[in-house]
């Protein structure tokens, strides 16, 4: 079974639906919400963490050069990778806690 992919414009209708305000103002405050998360992630400091109470963390991480990683195609050619920056989001509490129940539970 295909998982449900669900889209901004579901975020900016449950929004609108949990606050009772206008479709187009959720949209405008649910872009505002994302833009910033973004902007902090990419502007800031090379690591970076932005905690979300009981919803959880993300977070930016340097990863280390690989002098010497593997091309899985020509395992005999020995590439470079530069460091870089990658990202990690870690569930909250309530979220793990909803997300550690059995599936027989939600069904």
């Amino acid at each position: 079974m295909k998982a449900k992919t669900y889209i901004k414009k579901d975020v900016v209708e449950k929004t609108a639906e949990k606050t009772g305000i206008d479709t187009k103002e959720a949209a405008r405050i649910v872009n505002a919400v994302f833009t910033s998360i973004r902007e902090l992630m990419t502007g800031g400091p090379i690591e970076c963490r932005i905690e979300i109470r009981n919803f959880g963390v993300f977070e930016v991480k340097r990863t280390a050069a690989k002098p010497k990683a593997r091309n899985p195609k020509k395992p005999e050619q020995e590439i470079y990778i530069p460091p870089r920056r990658k990202t990690l989001f870690r569930p909250g509490k309530i979220l793990k806690n909803i997300l550690k129940q059995p599936l027989s539970e939600l069904e």
